[in-house]
């Protein structure tokens, strides 16, 4: 993501204002996909995440460092898993299906909110004269990016994210599929991001989302 910034050809207020926007909707992104996690989870019965003061929106209460130095320097990353146990949901399969969904879901909303803002008002801040409008240029465009980048990335049904945790409540525990991902899924993951097939398949995703919001604001 550095690279991506450092491309821009900024002068070096403005690169530090691109790196400040990035920061802040990266923190906006992660808190937000983790406090739902957290908060559906409460409401479904479980609050060992409640507990641990996870339904903030502390960003120190969520962030891993090595993590969000490979979002800064690498462009993905992780922040603190949020500790769930599903035996304390009052309905075991609806708990887990809303709880796996929530950080995706309040990911696209977020994204579409700020994809619209992005959409009228980006031209209008970035301005290379003033440092704030360009803070806040600079932070919708990345909020709508990360936003919508940490929804698809967790929808693939590879373990351990939320795609995958949705795609087990509906198998039983000892399905082949469960266990292979259990066992070989984080392997597997990371194998996929490192070659340029998950690049190629992750990319039509992300421009599909991207462009049918901006279609959706055009019509305005």
């Amino acid at each position: 993501m550095l690279y991506f910034i450092l491309a821009l050809n900024l002068s070096g207020w403005d690169i530090l204002t691109a790196v400040l926007g990035y920061l802040c909707a990266m923190a906006v992104g992660i808190v937000s996909h983790e406090v739902a996690h957290a908060f559906v989870a409460h409401k479904c019965g479980d609050d060992t995440a409640k507990l641990m003061g996870r339904v903030s929106f502390n960003p120190f209460a969520h962030l891993d460092p090595f993590g969000m130095l490979m979002f800064l320097f690498v462009g993905f990353g992780w922040a603190k898993p949020v500790p769930v146990n599903e035996l304390n949901f009052r309905n075991f399969k609806r708990g887990q299906r809303l709880v796996s969904m929530a950080g995706i879901v309040t990911n696209l909303v977020l994204a579409f909110i700020f994809s619209g803002l992005y959409y009228f008002f980006f031209p209008y801040l970035i301005s290379h004269s003033n440092l704030f409008l360009n803070f806040v240029g600079y932070f919708l465009l990345f909020a709508f990016a990360i936003n919508i980048s940490l929804a698809i990335f967790n929808l693939f049904p590879i373990y351990p994210l939320d795609g995958f945790n949705f795609l087990r409540s509906f198998l039983r525990p000892t399905n082949k599929f469960v266990l292979f991902m259990e066992r070989y899924g984080s392997l597997i993951l990371i194998l996929l991001l490192i070659t340029s097939a998950f690049d190629y398949v992750y990319s039509f995703f992300l421009n599909l989302v991207e462009q049918g919001f901006f279609a959706f604001w055009g019509l305005f």
